[in-house]
């Protein structure tokens, strides 16, 4: 990997107009590793030029491409992520701070999501509808047109599969716009589209200043579709800066997820899977389960095995083997996290164990248990975003309901009992989107992924993705 990255414009390679670049910053040592072109009005220009070209009210080259080569052209950018799937993997560790076992699964995990629309792209079908004045009525699945696509740091390469797979399935140009801290796979992603036989004009990524460029980006009237991952305050701001064009937006953003431990449940093994469904990525997941709700029966013995469980986590490098949870991505992001550890003490909280910066460099933080919260507490109501978890115990089933649903967001969640007919009958009350009994995973490529409340609009992921990024249209054919 070349230790200076450019812009791809068009499918190329380039330098930004006015010549900006920006240090990349590795997580675990705190120090340069990459220099990467910004791109500035000039080059977001030319991007959307070229993209709104590529489309050109649906007659571009890759709207007009049959569906059934559009997912051969997917499919082998899943081959192509494969094939160097070590060298990807590592640059993401290397960029993100995460750890290596992580960053090939990341790198395999986005293989998938291109491998599943590559199968979904002849398959999202319109329909024949019966009609009272006679003659054949008809539904159209049709590209949406331009598709800004601006995704996080925190999963780089992941979250960006999950919005330009989809988006090309369905005939659309692109846009890229990686976070400043983590851009470098966004850009590789780039070149391996052209690669597989994307058509130049319909790939663009665009590293730089994310206020700027989104702003940009989201402004202009040629750009049909915006898809943005990310904190919930600035998708509030695209969702009203979209309001004069009506841009078609979906929208990815916080969360504060619940797991619910009922006392009937298999307690140690509950125990023994919650580090890592916070602590995971140091705990940068809008999915983390950072609320834990324990029935008060099993709440002593609960908070003792996570707290045991969350000491075994191995913090280290993020190229060794051996490591679980790497350094978090920024000095910045650290201190947020501190800060809040305090903020948590002053509110009567009791911390348990972690929350200690490691004496190396980078911006390591060991993973917290911070214990007798209530859900009033801000450490309970606000977005950390670091590996901070809060056990928060519940009487019965309509409290713990209630204290998880007493929440701004509605990401994820967890559900742990023993109980079938209460695994039924709690997760139809829980306002999430996306729910667990008795594990803790949230994402599937298959299954439409989601909040609801202020977590967000729209879907990723399954059939659904699809559907935001087309249009819908209905053709009749009269009786003579």
């Amino acid at each position: 990997m070349p230790e200076t990255h450019l812009l791809v414009v068009s499918g190329d390679r380039r330098e930004a107009a006015d010549g900006t670049t920006r240090d990349v910053i590795a997580p675990a040592t705190g120090a340069p590793f990459a220099t990467v072109a910004q791109a500035g009005p000039a080059d977001v220009e030319a991007a959307v030029a070229a993209a709104h070209g590529a489309f050109a009210e649906g007659q571009g080259a890759w709207p007009r491409t049959s569906a059934t080569e559009r997912g051969r052209v997917l499919a082998r950018v899943a081959a192509l992520l494969r094939e160097r799937a070590d060298a990807v993997a590592e640059l993401e560790a290397t960029g993100a701070g995460h750890p290596i076992g992580d960053a090939r699964w990341e790198v395999e995990a986005a293989a998938r999501t291109f491998e599943y629309y590559a199968g979904f792209a002849n398959k999202h079908l319109g329909s024949t509808i019966p009609v009272m004045d006679g003659g054949i009525a008809l539904t159209l699945r049709e590209p949406v047109g331009v598709c800004a696509l601006i995704v996080p740091w925190n999963f780089p390469l992941l979250i960006a599969s999950w919005k330009v797979a989809p988006a090309l399935a369905c005939g659309n140009p692109i846009i890229l716009k990686p976070a400043s801290l983590t851009p470098l796979t966004a850009l590789v992603l780039g070149d391996l589209l052209v690669e597989a036989g994307v058509p130049a004009e319909a790939v663009h990524v665009l590293a730089g200043p994310g206020a700027q460029l989104g702003d940009l980006l989201v402004g202009d009237p040629r750009v049909a579709k915006v898809g943005f991952t990310g904190e919930t305050a600035t998708g509030a701001h695209i969702l009203r800066q979209s309001a004069d064009t009506i841009t078609r937006v979906t929208l990815e953003l916080g969360g504060k997820s619940a797991s619910v431990v009922f006392a009937d449940a298999d307690v140690e093994r509950a125990a023994a899977a919650t580090p890592m469904a916070v602590f995971g990525n140091a705990g940068q997941d809008c999915c983390a389960r950072s609320r834990i709700l324990v029935e008060r029966p099993a709440y002593d013995a609960f908070v003792a095995a996570f707290a045991a469980a969350t000491d075994r986590v191995v913090v280290g490098e993020p190229l060794d083997p051996a490591t679980e949870m790497g350094p978090m991505v920024s000095a910045g992001q650290r201190q947020t996290s501190l800060d809040y550890l305090d903020i948590g003490s002053g509110e009567g909280a009791r911390r348990v164990c972690g929350g200690e910066v490691l004496d190396r460099p980078g911006f390591y933080l060991s993973p917290a248990v911070v214990a007798d919260v209530d859900n009033s507490m801000r450490i309970a109501r606000e977005e950390i975003f670091g590996p901070v978890a809060s056990v928060i115990p519940f009487d019965d089933e309509d409290d713990a309901v209630r204290i998880a649903n007493d929440s701004d967001y509605g990401l994820s969640g967890s559900l742990w009992t023993g109980s079938a007919t209460r695994a039924v009958r709690v997760a139809k009350r829980l306002r999430t989107g996306s729910l667990s009994v008795n594990s803790h995973s949230s994402v599937r490529v298959e299954t439409p992924f989601g909040g609801m409340k202020r977590s967000g609009l729209g879907r990723e992921l399954g059939p659904a993705a699809m559907d935001h990024y087309s249009e819908i249209r209905t053709v009749h054919f009269a009786e003579d």
